[in-house]
């Protein structure tokens, strides 16, 4: 074995990344959504597209594929049969399919104790503590996902709604947001037909943004959002000088509204989940394969 591949799939893109049997990084690549809950053919596509891409971005030929080990960290592998389906499918020589919350935590802490909240399209939670992990959250758009950019996009949408049949007072931000569907509250219920978490996860910065301009419906959301994910931490039962990493697309938006007692907890993480990806990759696979040499 030369090289092993992680792989970091969400509800809006896929990341790859080719590294040696050691762990060091030769190649990255992205390529589109792979949730394999809401879309696993979908995502098997974007997984291997990202694949071949990392392949090529290390100047490596993508027919070695069949001949690399992966390990994968994905969104929707933490319900149902999902993560055995798409196991049977892929084309690696050995693929370890992990939640994207595991390598998450894996990539921002090592493997000491810790804590992560990913605040992206959707939201979850992981702690360490004496070597044993617990995970909270990460059930998806539909009955979970609380606090994340795709539950607070449909927010938007539902409060844009509310706004224009007189049902609460409008802002700036909902006449803002009915222009984008041309004035038409049937456009927004046509988006919703086929929208996933990805399309309406691309509202929440928006929703940020006017927030800190003071708008009321943005605040709302915002406010019940940021109250949604500290119930969550609360569950994790964080001491002072536990380490706390934000990760995902909304991190950053969130870190300065986090109460005190969260924010003192907050460190930089080592790395990203990609890294964790590779690092469990190099650690899983390259032990069995010197041993076979």
């Amino acid at each position: 074995m030369d090289f092993v591949l992680g792989i970091d799939g969400g509800g809006t893109s896929c990341r790859a990344a080719l590294a040696t049997a050691d762990g060091v990084i030769v190649g990255r690549a992205k390529s589109g959504a792979a949730n394999i809950r809401t879309d696993l053919t979908g995502a098997r596509a974007h997984i291997v597209e990202a694949a071949r891409l990392a392949f090529l971005d290390a100047g490596k030929d993508p027919n070695l594929i069949p001949d690399t080990p992966a390990v994968l960290g994905l969104a929707g592998a933490n319900v149902g049969t999902y993560r055995q389906q798409l196991q049977a499918i892929l084309p690696f020589s050995q693929s370890r399919v992990e939640t994207d919350a595991e390598i998450a935590l894996e990539g921002a802490i090592g493997d000491g104790d810790g804590a992560i909240a990913v605040l992206g399209t959707g939201t979850a939670y992981m702690a360490r503590k004496g070597g044993v992990s617990r995970a909270i959250g990460g059930w998806g758009f539909q009955v979970g996902d609380q606090g994340s950019g795709a539950r607070i996009g449909r927010d938007l949408l539902e409060q844009t709604l509310l706004a224009h049949d007189g049902i609460r007072k409008a802002s700036p931000l909902t006449h803002e947001m009915l222009a984008v569907f041309r004035g038409d509250p049937q456009d927004v219920v046509e988006f919703t037909t086929n929208a996933k978490p990805g399309d309406f996860g691309g509202f929440a910065p928006k929703v940020f943004e006017h927030a800190a301009k003071g708008d009321a419906v943005a605040s709302w959301i915002i406010d019940r959002a940021v109250a949604d994910v500290e119930a969550s931490l609360a569950v994790l039962d964080l001491k002072a000088g536990d380490a706390l990493c934000l990760l995902g697309g909304l991190a950053g938006l969130y870190a300065p509204r986090l109460s005190a007692n969260y924010q003192a907890l907050l460190r930089p993480p080592l790395g990203d989940a990609l890294n964790g990806a590779v690092r469990m990759a190099a650690r899983l696979f390259a032990p069995s394969e010197a041993a076979n040499g």
